[in-house]
This record gives C-alpha cells, sequence and structure tokens, in this order.
C-alpha cells in the first residue's frame, strides 16, 4: 500500500482488529493520527475536553463492550491527567488501548517544554507498554497493543508514538489478529475445591471479575446450595448481572466493622477472580484483612483464569449439576411522597429503572440505599468504583452508553466527584447519548467527614470541616449541565424526584436530575 504514512497504517490495523472507538483530546504531536483518524472510515471520534474524561470513557466502554476502545492523548501531561481514571480501569481490569503521542525521535534530545518520561508515566497504569521506534514498526507495534489489551479480562495497553512515526511513510496496515486464549483452572484446584465444600465446615465462596458473569453466578448458586456455602461478591466489581433473573451474589461490606460479621464464621475461603478481602484503608487499632485468622484461604481460579469454566468444573466435580436456581423475582419496594431523602431516592431508582439498563455508580455515601433496593429491579448491569479515584462515574456512562446505545445507562453521583470530571456533560451532549445523570446533592464530602473519625482524627472544629464542606459558594448542577447542553431538573422533594426521573427513563438523550438532600449518614460507619 504505496504511500501510506504511520498514522493511517496504524488506524487501518487497529480497525482490522475489532478497534472502533477512539476518545479523544489530541495536541500537535497527534495531528497525523488526527487526520488519519478522519479518513478511516471504521473509526468512531468522540472529543473530550479532558484527558480524564477520555482514560473514564475508555474504562466504562471496555466493561461494557467486552473489547478495547483506545484513547488518544498528548505527550506525558495528557498522559498525566488521565492517569487516576486509568487507575480505576486497571483494578477493574478493562480493556484499554492508549495512543501517546510524542515528540518526534530527533527532537526528544533538546528537551522541549512539553518533554517528559512518557514511559515512566505510563508503567503504573499500564500491563503493557512500548515505544514505537519508527513508522515501519507502528503498524505491528499497534497489533501487538491489542492483543495485549485482550488478555481476559482485560489489561491496559500503551503505545507511545513519536510525531515522525506517524508521519513517515511506513508499511501495509496488520490483518486481523488471533486473540488470546483465556487459561482454564488446573484440575487440581477444583478437585481441592471440592474436597474443602465436602468436609463440612463453614465456607464462603468470594468472587469477582470473570466469576460474575451470569452464568458464573447460576454455577456459584448451585455450588452454595450443594454445599451450604456463602456466596460473597466484592464491595467494588468491574461488572455486576443484578435484578430479575439473575441469581443474587451477597456483596462484601466496606467498612471492616461490617464485612467481618458477614465472614466471621468462615473457616474456609474459595476464591474466584479475586484475592483475599483486604480494608480500603488502613485504621489505628483494626486489623488489614477482612477475614477470620487461620482461615483457610484457596484459590479457585485466578484473576486471568477462566472463571465462568472453573465454576462449571467444580459444579460437575460435586455433582451439582440438577440444583435448581434461584433466580430473583421482579419485586420493588415502592414509591415515597413527600421529603426527599436517600430512601425516596433509592425507592424511584428501583421503581423505574427499565429493563437492561446500565447502572454507574459513583453515588458515595448518600446513595447507600440504591444498590439494596435494587436486588430485585429490572435485569441490569451495575458498574463501580473499582479504583477507588473518585471522577470515574460520568465520563465511564460515556464509554456505557456508547457501548451499549440502545439501553439506558444511570449514573448515581456524588456531588464532590461529579466536579472532578464534569466536563463530561459536554460530551454526553455532543453525542446526544442516553444518560440520565442523578446528583445527590449534599453539599460536603460526607465520605471523608465519616473517615474523620474512624482513623481517630479528633478535630471537628469549622476550619477542619470547611476543608470537607461543599458550600459557600453552592454548586449549580442545573445550570452547570444546561451550560454544556445537558437538560436539567432539580428535585427539593421526592414528588419532583419521582416524576422527573419517570420522565428521563422513558425519553432518549442526556438528562440530569440534582436531587437536593441535606442528609448526615455518619451512622453508616
Amino acid at each position: 500500500m504505496q504511500g501510506m504514512n504511520g498514522a493511517m497504517s496504524l488506524l487501518q490495523t487497529l480497525t482490522n482488529n475489532d478497534v472502533e472507538v477512539c476518545f479523544t483530546n489530541p495536541g500537535t504531536s497527534e495531528m497525523h493520527m488526527v487526520a488519519a483518524i478522519g479518513q478511516t472510515g471504521g473509526m468512531r471520534s468522540i472529543l473530550a475536553l479532558f484527558e480524564g474524561v477520555c482514560s473514564g470513557a475508555a474504562d466504562g466502554y471496555g466493561r461494557i463492550a467486552g473489547k478495547p476502545a483506545c484513547t488518544l492523548l498528548h505527550l506525558g501531561p495528557g498522559l498525566s491527567n488521565a492517569s487516576a481514571n486509568l487507575h480505576n480501569a486497571y483494578k477493574a481490569n478493562a480493556p484499554v488501548i492508549n495512543l501517546i503521542g510524542d515528540h518526534a525521535t530527533y527532537h526528544k534530545k533538546y528537551d522541549a517544554p512539553l518533554n517528559s518520561d512518557v514511559i515512566g508515566l505510563s508503567h503504573p497504569i499500564s500491563h503493557w507498554v512500548r515505544s514505537v521506534a519508527d513508522a515501519k514498526s507502528l503498524p505491528r507495534d499497534a497489533a501487538d497493543a491489542v492483543v495485549a489489551a485482550n488478555v481476559k479480562p482485560g489489561q491496559i495497553s500503551t503505545l507511545i508514538i513519536p510525531a515522525d512515526c506517524a508521519w513517515d511513510e511506513s508499511v501495509d496496515p496488520v490483518a486481523a489478529q488471533s486473540m488470546p486464549e483465556t487459561p482454564r483452572a488446573g484440575e487440581e484446584t477444583i478437585k481441592k475445591a471440592a474436597a474443602m465444600l465436602r468436609n463440612g465446615k463453614p465456607t464462603v465462596i468470594l468472587m469477582s471479575n470473570m466469576g460474575l458473569s451470569e452464568r458464573a453466578l447460576q454455577f456459584a448458586d448451585q455450588v452454595s446450595q450443594h454445599a451450604n456455602a456463602k456466596v460473597f461478591c466484592d464491595t467494588f466489581t468491574s461488572r455486576l448481572p443484578r435484578g430479575e433473573g439473575r441469581c443474587a451474589v451477597e456483596r462484601l461490606a466496606y467498612f471492616a466493622e461490617q464485612a467481618m460479621p458477614q465472614i466471621e464464621h468462615a473457616e474456609q475461603m474459595i476464591l474466584v477472580g479475586t484475592k483475599a478481602p483486604v480494608g480500603f484503608f488502613a485504621y489505628p487499632g483494626k486489623a488489614s484483612e477482612f477475614y477470620p485468622e487461620g482461615c483457610d484461604v484457596h484459590l479457585l481460579a485466578d484473576v486471568g483464569e477462566d472463571a465462568e469454566q472453573a465454576l462449571e468444573d467444580l459444579v460437575a466435580e460435586l455433582g451439582a449439576q440438577n440444583v435448581s436456581l434461584r433466580k430473583n423475582p421482579l419485586s420493588k419496594p415502592g414509591l415515597q411522597t413527600g421529603e426527599i431523602s436517600p430512601e425516596s431516592v433509592a425507592r424511584a431508582f428501583a421503581e423505574f429503572l427499565p429493563t437492561d439498563a446500565v447502572v454507574v455508580d459513583e453515588s458515595a455515601t448518600a446513595g447507600f440505599l440504591t444498590y439494596p433496593l435494587t436486588e430485585h429491579a429490572e435485569p441490569h448491569d451495575w458498574l463501580s468504583l473499582t479504583g477507588g479515584s473518585i471522577g470515574y462515574g460520568l465520563p465511564a456512562s460515556i464509554g456505557a452508553a456508547v457501548a451499549r446505545p440502545e439501553g439506558k445507562v444511570v449514573c448515581l453521583h456524588g456531588d464532590g466527584g461529579a466536579m472532578y470530571t464534569i466536563q463530561a456533560l459536554w460530551t454526553m451532549a455532543r453525542e446526544q447519548l442516553d444518560v440520565c445523570v442523578v446528583i445527590f446533592a449534599n453539599r460536603k464530602y460526607q465520605i471523608l467527614q465519616i473517615e474523620l473519625a474512624r482513623v481517630g482524627a479528633q478535630s471537628m472544629n469549622k476550619k477542619t470541616l470547611d476543608m470537607l464542606d461543599l458550600s459557600n459558594p453552592d454548586l449549580d448542577f442545573v445550570g452547570l449541565a444546561q451550560s454544556m447542553g445537558v437538560s436539567a431538573y432539580r428535585s427539593t422533594t421526592a414528588d419532583e424526584f419521582n416524576q422527573q426521573f419517570e420522565r428521563a427513563m422513558k425519553e432518549s438523550g442526556p438528562v440530569l436530575i440534582e436531587a437536593m438532600l441535606d442528609v448526615d449518614v455518619t451512622g453508616l460507619g
């Protein structure tokens, strides 16, 4: 293919390998890639106003699509701006390909103002990193990046592309590659788990990642009934199928004093696609591990192994194939009227959530009832803040909506976290994505007020509390949304929220509802 530059061959290689969405915030060093995207029919380009929106959107896309999108970012600072949500994607094991522009190879030695150690910045938030040597190497490097990102359950590949590698003449694009097969768990691990489940000791099964597919949950339910074992999932999961027709799984609580009673009886723990549970943070005088001392911990399937197959094999080993599944019936808690509260919002959310919706949860403290009250709602997928770096919810909703355009995406978001990536609203409007954002507006970093007490920091004076307060001036999310082209409403009563949320679930396109809550939930801790 004579005359094709590196950027064109790169883009064609990506589309040949089923990478068809690029979340982009480019600069000068990426202009040839921008031009190539404009000339490539199979690549959808979605502009974001901040790199953290690009990376969060790629995370949400990967979780729902089960394949990578790419980001296009400008040099080391652009990558640094994206890093917080790449951290979340890394912890979610979401497939993402980062395309990072860099100075031309011959220009690097001059240490221009935007020069930085892009490779060094890439490693903490990437499973695979490569800097392209020349234009002729670029297509092969791009194909390798796609293969690396598709290692299950998903990896982050970062490809650093010096500007001259994009504009110099290259070689033909690489055709579709075979993607990596997912290794199976060993036969001995299956047999050991079966033996543990037969020995009569109290046993819990903790699952995440590939252990939380709909079929995996069904196999786990059969194991649970056959062996009288309790099944849990991690507190924060990449994607969890829930609601009517799905088998239930109990979520491990966030705080140790709530999680420990859930599993304090366990003498054995079987891990499926996850690791043994530990505290999100350390606290003075409290244990870091969430499981009882002396508990026998066994890994059935590692994060990168086929957890669904391992559970199916375990069912067969136990002879539990004929155990009837306990599937959730459809049951909604009913609406509340009058004063707006976390419970009234959660009840409306459960009542009107449509079938096959995607819920992106960064509701933090004020949304604590939305999860339990939707256990028997319409079938839906639940996405959590896996890495703890706030500001993922709005961008991840973009990616989820792009990956599943036929479904509704509902983003549950605390007001403090939403301000980290509020620019995402502009992209929702520009792309006319079917996303409903619910802002839990309590005008404070409530979780930090809880943590202030939990870590034993006793200062509760005004100067201390002002650092955790979001008033003076108050944020106006309705005004912010409308300024970026998103329809927006404010709810001051339960009745208003009920009406606004019901309408949002029936109409398409982006909308924001600001739920005005004045609530103290410090009792959660």
